[in-house]
């Protein structure tokens, strides 16, 4: 069994307000985008990358971050596509694998997930078949119409889902290609294997596996980062 991880990066960043898409802003002197895939490229299990960027960026993508920082296993850099779920598509028709191999799926601006997620979704993954990586929810959530409270779910069966999620390669990419067929869109890759009825298995991940959207969570990676170096030190 081998381990791929698709990156989608492919994403516009307009939440961000800057010139440059967000996975090029600087982290701890490097783009976002770099640290991310450091996260793979130097993990033990994992045989391959693909990284998925806008088709007019490929170019700077291997060039700026790619070949810069000396990344060997990134198989291939993929144009994206209109959707995430195109993209993410895109990536599933490159990638190498065999059908039981594991494919790890996984934002290109969440820099900082720890180690030990990645193992999980992969044991996970090649147990049950498909992983999401999550945190409980903290908050009250209220689902809300027109300005309108309806309701409020309990809170104690609400988790936010991170990546990496994972499955084996067969299996989500037939639930990519039915998805496609029947003109369906969903809202992460998880839920194209939920609406097959097939299982999904949710693991605890990490409150700081953040997702940069806004500067106010560059911020706070900058913070998280700065805490784990110290701590290293």
């Amino acid at each position: 069994m081998k381990v791929y991880v698709l990156v989608p990066a492919a994403g516009l960043g307009r939440r961000m307000g800057a010139s440059l898409n967000k996975q090029y802003l600087t982290l701890a002197d490097r783009p976002i985008l770099a640290h991310t895939l450091a996260l793979f490229d130097g993990h033990p299990r994992v045989d391959g990358i693909y990284v998925i960027s806008p088709a007019d960026e490929v170019p700077f993508c291997r060039r700026e971050v790619v070949e810069r920082y000396g990344f060997v296993k990134v198989l291939g850099l993929v144009a994206g596509g209109a959707e995430r779920q195109d993209s993410v598509r895109n990536g599933l028709r490159a990638c190498a694998a065999e059908a039981e191999d594991i494919v790890l799926i996984h934002d290109g601006v969440r820099p900082l997930c720890p180690p030990v997620c990645i193992d999980t979704a992969i044991d996970t993954a090649s147990r049950v078949g498909a992983c999401v990586v999550g945190v409980p929810v903290k908050d009250t959530i209220k689902e809300v119409e027109g300005g309108m409270i309806q309701g409020t779910p309990q809170r104690q069966r609400l988790w936010q889902a991170q990546t990496p999620q994972a499955f084996r390669y067969g299996l989500i990419r037939d639930a990519h290609e039915r998805a496609l067929a029947e003109g369906w869109l969903g809202t992460d890759d998880a839920s194209l294997v939920e609406r097959l009825g097939l299982p999904v298995a949710m693991v605890t991940g990490d409150y700081r596996n953040i997702k940069i959207t806004t500067p106010e969570d560059l911020l706070l990676a900058r913070a998280f980062l700065a805490s784990s170096e110290g701590t290293a030190r």
